[in-house]
This record gives C-alpha cells, structure tokens and sequence, in this order.
C-alpha cells in the first residue's frame, strides 16, 4: 500500500502511472480535497488507515474502499450504519494497539471491547471483517518491532482459529518504509509504504 497522506494528487497519478493502486489516506477531509484531482484513476484502491471519529463514518464510508482503523465498537456501529446508507459492503480490519501506548488509538489485544467487537460482527449487515493492523511503538532499529509485530500475528492466528461468524482473518497490515522487511518476515500481508516511495512528507495541521 502506498501511504499517500499530505502527499499532492499530481504525484499521486504518477504512482498510480507506476503501477501502484492501493493507496492509504489518513484525514477524511484531505482525501475529500484530493479526490476530485483523482476520479480518473478508475480501478484504484482508497483505504482510510487513520483514526476516524465516529462522527465521520457516514462520509468515510462514501469515499473509501476500505477502513483500516477501525478500534472501537461504537465505530464499527457507525460504518455498518453508514455503509448500508450508502449501499455497499464495507471491507475493515480491527486496529490493535500492541505495544499499550497511551497516545496511539487501536484496541488493546486483551481488551474486552475487542471480544465485543468480534461477537458483533455477526449482526453486520454491511462490514466484512478482514484482518487485523497496527503501528508498533517507534524504535530505531527495526528489530525492535518484531515482537510485536509477532504478537499481532499470534493474535491473528487464535482468532481465525475460533471460526467465528462473520470473521475473517486474510489481512495483516504492519509494517511501515523502515520497518516492512521485518513484518513481512512476520508474515505481514499488507505493508503500508510512504517516505519511501514519495521521500519525507511536509508536516500538515491536524
């Protein structure tokens, strides 16, 4: 996945133009300033991979292929709700906070709220559960996120293993441009690529 946040629609077409066609955004708001700059990339793939408040499914679930953080219960009733408005089936994966960092979104892996999100699963009429993501805590060497990338894997792993209703487990989403050789080593089937395909992005307001 190209992670194309606060990157312009100009070079976004060139990366499109490459062969890349699965691309991230984080803001609802910037994607809807961009999207109109890229109507014409037809068979391209938009995923959301940033927190999303509540109060924004409605228009994310419009814009997006995909939601890729999705971390809380209330959340997951919002896109539901919002995708059937918008007719359509919903493709998500659960965030999971791995490392239990305070200043980072996603569900804690033993946190009850996520077995609550899995048993609900079953009642969505318009999400389809598709694996899981998270962003490890930083650390310099990239060995560093290793066991938390195998942490997310293992969890994976005991979840697609109950066979639960409505659930599936085919996407594993870690892995970022200084640290995607270790997850994919992890067994990492979607690593989200940035700096490394556009180089250091300017900061933007939130």
């Amino acid at each position: 996945m190209a992670v194309s946040k606060t990157v312009e629609p100009e070079r976004i077409v060139e990366a499109y133009a490459a062969g890349l066609r699965v691309f991230g955004e984080n803001r609802v708001q910037e994607f809807m300033d961009k999207s109109g700059k890229l109507a014409e990339l037809k068979d391209a793939e938009w995923h959301l991979i940033g927190h999303l408040q509540s109060n924004k499914a409605r228009k994310a679930a419009e814009l997006f292929h995909a939601v890729d953080s999705v971390d809380s219960l209330r959340l997951a009733e919002k896109l539901d709700q919002a995708a059937g408005q918008s007719g359509k089936i919903l493709p998500v994966l659960i965030e999971i906070n791995v490392g239990g960092e305070e200043n980072k979104t996603g569900i804690a892996a033993d946190s009850p709220e996520l077995e609550q999100l899995l048993q609900s699963a079953s009642r969505f009429g318009h999400l389809h559960v598709r694996g899981l993501m998270t962003v490890p805590p930083f650390t310099e060497d990239p060995e560093g996120a290793r066991p938390f990338f195998r942490r997310l894997r293992e969890l994976r792993d005991t979840i697609a293993a109950r066979h639960l209703p409505a659930i599936e487990m085919v996407t594993l989403s870690m892995g970022m441009s200084h640290d995607f050789e270790v997850a994919i080593e992890e067994g990492s089937t979607c690593v989200r690529v940035g700096s490394a395909l556009f180089g250091a992005r300017a900061a933007m307001g939130q």
